[in-house]
């Protein structure tokens, strides 16, 4: 298979990119998406496998079937963006349980103890290292964004 050829994850779509570094140190990369997760919404992947570990890049509570911003408190908003960080996990083949990092982005830092109450629903102990920060501004004018990192040697 050619570096540019497609690679099979799990329930999920991977392929495969070139590394800058040299042969004897390259480290695979390759992008994840889901058809449980919406699409990247600009020039990135949804998720990214490089080795052991995989990077979600931010979601935010967009319906994958519609695109559309799902309503609801930051409660639901909340849920929404963990189930579509879920699905990019799973087409990774890992799970929640392997997220050894989070960052929260909030619009409004008030929300931090309805977001929580959520948050520690799809998490258990030892729960990621996180950090929770708020934003003046997230991708399309949502109130919440999360990223993680997870690992297969977790």
């Amino acid at each position: 298979m050619g570096a540019s050829g497609a690679f099979a994850c799990a329930r999920g779509a991977c392929a495969r990119t070139r590394s800058s570094r040299r042969p004897s140190q390259a480290v695979a990369k390759f992008a994840v998406a889901s058809p449980k997760a919406p699409k990247a919404i600009g020039p990135y992947s949804a998720a990214l496998r490089a080795g052991q570990l995989v990077f979600v890049s931010g979601q935010v509570p967009l319906d994958p079937d519609t695109g559309v911003m799902v309503e609801g408190d930051i409660g639901h908003q909340t849920r929404q963006v963990l189930r579509n960080i879920s699905a990019l996990l799973e087409a990774s083949g890992l799970s929640l349980t392997q997220v050894v990092r989070t960052t929260v982005f909030l619009a409004d830092m008030n929300d931090f103890g309805a977001m929580n109450e959520v948050y520690r629903t799809f998490f258990s102990e030892p729960y990621p290292a996180r950090s929770t920060i708020q934003a003046a501004r997230l991708p399309r004018d949502a109130r919440i964004e999360i990223d993680v990192i997870a690992s297969f040697d977790a």
